[in-house]
């Protein structure tokens, strides 16, 4: 089989067959991607549980916020510059790179003397975290080809529930026993863990550069532009009115610097996120649909524990525990699906499945009361951590399978952009919705004035300071956190429907590595034609 080698940095002929290693070698390999995903997904975890001993000592109430906004900020930009640069210089350099950055913004947040510090270092370590996420799946892309990669996504899939989980749990211990600035030391023995694992055990397939150039130009427009799309999405109907100046400002911005970012990219020798990828029709639509998947997750993920604490009475402490169901959810399905695929090189159903079963999971959720039981909440997450299970590491499959291993990097950064674009958007989105429910039944019940005083200290509104409250009152939350919520995930369902319809039109392509697809595993798929 031939293949035109324009376009592809280095040809089909150019390119590297996946390494040749034991499964135990891999393993062994694995666990040290699975470090750095770790220190990525649970640096939020710890450090929100110890925020408010954060505030208590450093003052700045006011710049919580930016606390993590500057890390998901600084990830969501740095994820496809670190993809190109994984392409163009080698994949375990950048991610070790990546490690040490992560690293050296946790040591500079532990040292941290003032809010203006703290959200300045979290920046840093944002930025490493970019390269650690897409690192990972890129590494992977690399070591195993994607017939035989779902008996792995096992793995990396375990690394969220471990993260939300015992992300909170440690942040606890280690604010109530040792010091808040440990929630950032707590990283550094285990980045050092990953750097020895990576720097020993990752033997990858050395690939000829030629002649390249990073796209810096590139680099920067996208950024801004996902900066601007950000803020917007995050101060909309918070910080200032979806109609200011500020806001509309930003909304300008956001549509400049994303036009002259595509306008540049087609025109780029070297283009750090290449729009070409997007003529496979398979690429484009798992773009969409990890863009859909991080909406519906880090919205559920975010606001279901508001449900169970304020309503259910559960301990905010044990957080991560009542998420519990969805990540068993997601985790069982993850492995049965990842078996299946290696099994029978059958992958489209799979998607097409997560999203009815995400629908269906969002749509129960949507249907909890005041008065439903914990053990009924439970079920409904279960549903949809299975949906979400049918799809996270499909998603990316899908897209790793679209492009020249040359492109390993720029797809997997990308597919990991869009579902973090995806997960902000769907917070800031979803937490207007759920703000203006919970302000419109608070106004019903108890008047405008009492509305307004509890709706703008929600997020201090602990289940321990409403038991204070007179009854009445009391009710009037709990029914106004059960409308919210239920709008939230009225709202999520049509996403995941959105999902559904997308799954559709993906089409069935051999998977490099079979036996039966007919190609060698160092040859690119052949680009298809848009399936939309």
């Amino acid at each position: 089989m031939t293949h035109s080698s324009k376009g592809v940095p280095g040809g089909a002929a150019g390119e590297a067959p996946p390494a040749q290693m034991s499964t135990r070698q891999i393993y062994t390999v694995m666990s040290g991607l699975m470090i750095g995903m770790l220190l990525a997904m649970l640096d939020n975890m710890v450090v929100g549980t110890a925020m408010p001993t954060i505030v208590g000592e450093l003052g700045g109430l006011a710049h919580l916020s930016w606390v993590v906004t500057a890390y998901t900020l600084a990830t969501a930009a740095a994820t496809p510059i670190w993809g190109k640069l994984g392409d163009l210089y080698g994949r375990k350099g950048m991610f070790m790179a990546s490690i040490a950055l992560f690293l050296l913004g946790s040591a500079l947040a532990g040292t941290a003397q003032s809010m203006g510090q703290l959200i300045a270092f979290r920046g840093v370590q944002g930025l490493g975290a970019g390269g650690l996420m897409v690192g990972a799946m890129a590494i992977i892309g690399d070591l195993v080809p994607p017939r035989e990669r779902g008996r792995y996504q096992g793995l990396m899939a375990a690394v969220m529930p471990l993260a939300m989980i015992g992300g909170p749990l440690l942040g606890g211990f280690v604010t109530d026993h040792l010091d808040w600035r440990w929630a950032f030391y707590v990283n550094l023995p285990l980045g050092g863990v990953a750097l020895v694992v990576t720097a020993l055990t990752m033997h990858l397939p050395k690939r000829p550069r030629g002649e390249t150039r990073i796209d810096y130009l590139g680099a920067a427009l996208l950024a801004a532009s996902i900066i601007c799309l950000s803020l917007m999405t995050s101060w909309g109907g918070t910080e200032y009115a979806w109609g200011s100046g500020t806001i509309i400002g930003l909304g300008v911005a956001t549509a400049v610097t994303l036009a002259l970012f595509l306008l540049w990219e087609l025109r780029a020798a070297d283009p750090i996120l290449p729009l070409r990828l997007f003529r496979n029709g398979n690429f484009s639509l798992a773009s969409v649909l990890g863009f859909l998947v991080g909406f519906a997750m880090f919205g559920v993920v975010t606001f279901l524990p508001q449900y169970q604490q304020l309503v259910q009475g559960a301990s905010a402490t044990n957080s991560g525990l009542l998420l519990l169901p969805l990540m068993l959810g997601t985790l069982v399905t993850t492995l049965v699906v990842g078996q299946l695929v290696t099994r029978t090189g059958r992958y489209r159903v799979y998607p097409i499945l997560g999203g009815l079963v995400m629908a269906a999971g969002m749509l129960l959720l949507a249907q909890l009361t005041v008065g439903s039981s914990r053990l009924t909440s439970a079920l409904f997450m279960v549903v949809l951590g299975v949906g979400l299970g049918f799809l996270m590491q499909n998603t990316m499959l899908i897209a790793q399978n679209s492009v020249p291993m040359t492109d390993m990097g720029a797809a997997s950064g990308a597919a990991t952009l869009f579902r973090t674009i995806g997960g902000s958007l769907g917070v800031s989105i979803l937490g207007a919705v759920y703000s203006r429910q919970l302000t419109a039944s608070l106004t019903d019940r108890l008047g405008e004035q009492a509305a307004e005083r509890l709706a703008s200290g929600g997020g201090e509104l602990t289940p321990a300071l409403l038991k204070k409250m007179d009854a009445g009152v009391r009710d009037a939350v709990e029914h106004a956190v059960t409308a919210g919520v239920h709008n939230v995930f009225l709202w999520a369902t049509a996403f995941a429907v959105l999902a559904f319809v997308a799954a559709w039109f993906i089409r069935e392509t051999p998977l490099r590595g079979g036996p039966s697809d007919g190609q060698s595993a160092d040859e690119p798929p052949v680009a298809e034609p848009a399936a939309l």
